[in-house]
């Protein structure tokens, strides 16, 4: 399986998805939560900062989505959750 990013117009792709998440935090800017002002690493990071911090309602009025962007974000979130050895993302990333 390839990983790919889909951040914007990146192009980058990965094998691994704990590259890709490495990537995700090395490479791209941070944004702020749009409801809680939190500053976290766009991708992966920022899903989970959403769906695990807030409710479906305040994400859906903070991000104008509907209920089919909350449905993807929790699929590829629970896809990664469920494939990704997370502990060697943090030990990458504190190097």
């Amino acid at each position: 399986m390839t990983w790919e990013c889909a951040i914007a117009d990146c192009e980058a792709a990965f094998e691994e998805v704990e590259s890709l998440i490495v990537h995700q935090t090395e490479s791209h800017e941070r944004r702020e939560c749009r409801i809680c002002s939190a500053v976290v690493p766009d991708g992966y990071f920022a899903i989970r900062h959403a769906l695990d911090e807030h409710t479906r309602a305040e994400y859906v009025r903070a991000y104008g989505a509907d209920a089919d962007d909350v449905r993807r974000r929790e699929e590829v979130k629970a896809e990664i959750e469920r494939l990704a050895d997370l502990q060697s993302v943090v030990d990458r990333l504190n190097g």
